[in-house]
């Protein structure tokens, strides 16, 4: 799908979000400002969420409350992935401890424990505003 701005993105996620069952884990990748977090925005919104969605780049860890929780990650910062293992994210990136959703910006900072996913959304910069977010189901 092509995004014309970030209110198609964040209406993008929103119906996304509509067709998800729990537990669910999705990855979300794409470079620095390509719209990460407004897609988890968006995603909030259509999962009956009434909080403010802000990028946890400094937390790493942001909880929403929507049909069930949401768990929205930014790993950006993790120096290592032995690190995210120290914090004890582990049980948020696997199903059979998860009750809710869990977003992952930057997943490939904690490789070896994000092995256990069920979406990938590639979010890629056309120019300024415009966005190809590719929404890949696993398996």
């Amino acid at each position: 799908m092509v995004s014309q701005n970030v209110k198609q993105t964040i209406n993008i996620a929103s119906k996304f979000a509509k067709s998800i069952k729990t537990p669910c884990i999705i990855l979300l990748e794409g470079d620095l400002g390509a719209g990460k977090t407004h897609f988890v925005k968006g995603f909030a919104k259509g999962y009956a969420s009434k909080q403010l969605v802000t990028s946890p780049t400094f937390t790493i860890m942001n909880l929403y409350q929507g049909k069930k929780p949401i768990y929205h990650f930014d790993l950006y910062r993790l120096e290592s992935e032995e690190e995210a293992e120290i914090l004890g994210f582990e049980e948020y990136f696997n199903h059979d401890s998860l009750n809710g959703v869990t977003l992952v910006e930057w997943p490939e900072k904690a490789k070896s424990l994000v092995k256990d996913w069920d979406y990938k959304v590639q979010i890629n910069k056309i120019d300024e505003d415009k966005r190809e977010i590719v929404i890949q189901k696993r398996g």
